[in-house]
């Protein structure tokens, strides 16, 4: 038994309850959207992710009230480079969304969203030390994995495989 095919109309996704909710809130932040597996990926443009977690949050029809995990990917050499990507979860829907933005090299910088949810803070010093997206509004933006002193990002993909030397 194959796998159906994702969807990517959001059109025939609007009645999804996270989607309806950001939809309702500004249809304009939405860049794309994708339902694979049974879960909904959400692209957002990069100004609104605070805003668009907190609503997510908030919402009594689809609370989305744990933060699971903040990461990055590196698309080196395609732009726009990176994609910081938010796994929300609805305890009491047992439902998952993601939350994707899209940053370039030049300017890999989004909004923290430690106000929204204070456990984001290790995630964003996992992805600024590891990947360089800086977070702004982040209270204590330092690295957490690598020495203070270390040279570059180590999961960028133009990382050298034996570090800088």
């Amino acid at each position: 038994m194959g796998l159906a095919p994702a969807i990517t109309d959001i059109e025939l996704l609007k009645d999804h309850p996270a989607l309806a909710r950001l939809l309702a809130w500004d249809p304009g932040v939405i860049e794309s959207v994708k339902f694979d597996r049974n879960e909904l990926t959400v692209y957002l443009s990069r100004e609104s992710i605070r805003e668009a977690c907190a609503l997510l949050r908030d919402d009594s029809a689809c609370p989305f009230n744990l933060l699971s995990d903040i990461t990055c990917v590196d698309w080196y050499p395609s732009a726009p480079r990176f994609e910081v990507v938010y796994h929300l979860f609805s305890i009491p829907n047992k439902e998952r969304v993601r939350l994707k933005v899209k940053l370039d090299q030049e300017s890999p910088v989004v909004e923290s969203v430690i106000s929204v949810w204070p456990g984001a803070n290790y995630f964003e010093r996992e992805v600024f030390d590891l990947f360089g997206v800086r977070f702004t509004g982040h209270p204590y933006l330092r690295r957490i994995l690598m020495p203070e002193d270390w040279e570059g990002n180590p999961l960028r993909k133009d990382y050298p495989v034996e570090g800088y030397r």
